[in-house]
């Protein structure tokens, strides 16, 4: 049997790199290679390479999407994405490989683009059903009158980069003084903030995939942050954070968040497997806060957790994901 030649592209250019690895080695050994010949592929702005167990780098050949190894060249036939923030969540290398004609994993180019951006997000599943909090939007070089923010949102509010991913930027302010440079460590991630209305309530991520012609809604999962919301540390350092899936709410609940991740899903054009977090209020009203669009699939990532809950493996996860986006 031939075996289907994956690249499986990790690392990236945010902070993330390292998760993104980690999630790469857990996808790796759950692949059944007997099926496909993995090579991972750690991408680090122009620096795309593979790391032979004797420790050795070599570069892939950008020009038709190959790697030559002591001399034998490997021609890539699919991508399997797993990088977190640029290039892998923002369309760019989704763009380079629609050009090279190589089937992935993940959303398409222009989904990658629409989900990343929160704003353009937020546009997008406006109208459609979905509950979201009111924002602000700053470009580059606008600042914001804190006096003005705090009488149309109150405290406490969030600060975040437009487009950045895992809460690098985000800011929760809780007084007067916080907001100047919460806008500013922003604006260290993006080249435009969103200033947002704080929706207080618990916060459940909500897993997708649609392969096969079949929708796939995982479990919910409720994240109890330890930290004053998900931030980066929460989400990835442990101790920091419980996540019970499946969550423990009632099932008109339940189905409220599966209807509207639903509809995000399609309203965004997503494929693949994504994650959509909401926060639920104290009245049971969800509000939609973002759309992953490549979730993180370490042992301790939210998504695998919730294949698991609902009898899937994370290599027949993937199995259905690479049969579905081989054929488009």
């Amino acid at each position: 049997m031939t075996r289907l030649k994956i690249a499986l592209m990790a690392g990236g250019d945010s902070p993330a790199r390292e998760n993104a690895l980690q999630s790469a080695a857990q996808i790796e050994s759950a692949l059944d290679h007997e099926k496909y010949d993995i090579t991972v592929i750690d991408l680090h702005h122009r620096d795309w390479h593979y790391t032979a167990p004797d420790g050795r780098q070599w570069q892939v050949d950008k020009n038709d999407f190959s790697l030559t190894v002591e001399g034998e060249r490997k021609v890539f036939d699919y991508a399997l994405i797993i990088i977190h923030g640029t290039p892998g969540e923002d369309g760019r290398l989704q763009g380079y490989l629609d050009m090279m004609g190589v089937p992935y994993s993940s959303c398409s180019m222009t989904s990658s683009v629409i989900t990343f951006d929160k704003v353009t997000t937020k546009r997008t599943v406006a109208g459609r059903g979905i509950n979201l909090a009111p924002e602000i939007f700053l470009c580059k070089g606008e600042t914001a009158d804190p006096d003005e923010v705090i009488a149309e949102f109150g405290l406490p509010l969030f600060i975040k980069p437009n487009a950045s991913g895992s809460s690098f930027g985000v800011t929760k302010v809780h007084t007067r003084d916080e907001v100047l440079p919460a806008v500013e460590a922003a604006f260290a991630q993006s080249d435009e903030v969103l200033i947002e209305e704080c929706i207080e309530g618990r916060e459940m991520g909500c897993g997708m995939m649609v392969a096969g012609g079949r929708e796939y809604l995982f479990p919910i999962t409720e994240i109890v942050s330890k930290k004053d919301f998900f931030d980066y540390q929460a989400k990835y350092t442990e101790g920091y954070s419980d996540e019970i899936t499946p969550a423990q709410i009632a099932p008109e609940i339940a189905e409220e968040l599966h209807r509207m991740t639903r509809i995000a899903y399609k309203a965004c054009r997503c494929s693949g497997v994504v994650r959509v977090d909401f926060i639920v209020t104290p009245e049971g009203k969800p509000y939609m806060i973002e759309i992953n669009s490549i979730p993180g699939m370490s042992a301790g990532s939210i998504v695998p957790k919730q294949a698991k809950a609902m009898g899937m493996t994370l290599g027949e996860m993937f199995d259905l994901v690479i049969a579905d986006t081989c054929r488009k």
